[in-house]
């Protein structure tokens, strides 16, 4: 649960990010992409953490 959170949110934080930036729409699905990516794996290590830890 804690990955398909991540995922949305880094891939919202993203598409902002990009926005900000002043990026058409390809560079924000770019980094939409990106960011969701990076914010799953986070979302994984937490996942595993906390399942080892409670």
């Amino acid at each position: 649960m804690i990955v398909i959170a991540a995922f949305i949110i880094g891939a919202v934080l993203g598409w902002r990010r990009a926005g900000q930036l002043g990026g058409r729409r390809r560079d924000r699905v770019q980094y939409a992409a990106a960011f969701a990516m990076a914010f799953a794996v986070l979302g994984l290590f937490a996942t595993v953490i906390l399942d080892r830890f409670i």
